[in-house]
């Protein structure tokens, strides 16, 4: 299995959020070449604004592997996840961030993103964590259109 196919998963869970009437994030946790969870957004349906994607998949791979250390693992996300989410990833051992679309993109949809990139956060905190970007961006970007498309407009 390639980054490209757990990514792929994401995307596709993202979709099944949207459609749902969720925002257009998801994540995906693998463990050796393995899917151990897949969730998307949930904050407008639980009215929980912790409901993001990367904290619904890491509370459903926990609950699966009966452990709060997920070392290993590899979080696959549609979109650069927010300092929540990476202290979250950060905390819970996760080998390595993946991601389609970056924080900037998510902030020009006018999502209350804080600017700071998971690599500045790295940075700063001194997190063993990998990070590898843009990961089938272009399908990523088109999430944020489907998502759009509800309300009549069209960003990338």
């Amino acid at each position: 299995m390639t980054d490209s196919y757990f990514m792929k998963l994401a995307i596709g869970k993202a979709k099944t959020g949207i459609k749902k009437g969720q925002t257009p994030f998801s994540a995906c946790i693998v463990k050796n070449g393995k899917v151990v969870s897949c969730a998307h957004n949930l904050v407008w349906k639980n009215t929980d604004i912790t409901a993001h994607a990367e904290i619904n998949a890491i509370r459903q791979a926990c609950k699966k592997l009966k452990s709060i250390d997920l070392s290993g693992c590899v979080i696959y996300s549609t979109c650069e996840p927010c300092p929540m989410c990476f202290s979250a990833i950060h905390w819970a051992k996760i080998y390595e961030i993946i991601y389609g679309t970056t924080i900037n993109d998510a902030k020009k949809l006018g999502f209350n993103e804080l600017t700071v990139s998971n690599r500045k956060l790295k940075s700063l905190g001194k997190s063993p964590l990998k990070i590898r970007g843009s990961v089938c961006r272009k399908e990523n970007l088109a999430l944020f259109n489907d998502w759009k498309k509800l309300n009549g407009e069209k960003i990338y």
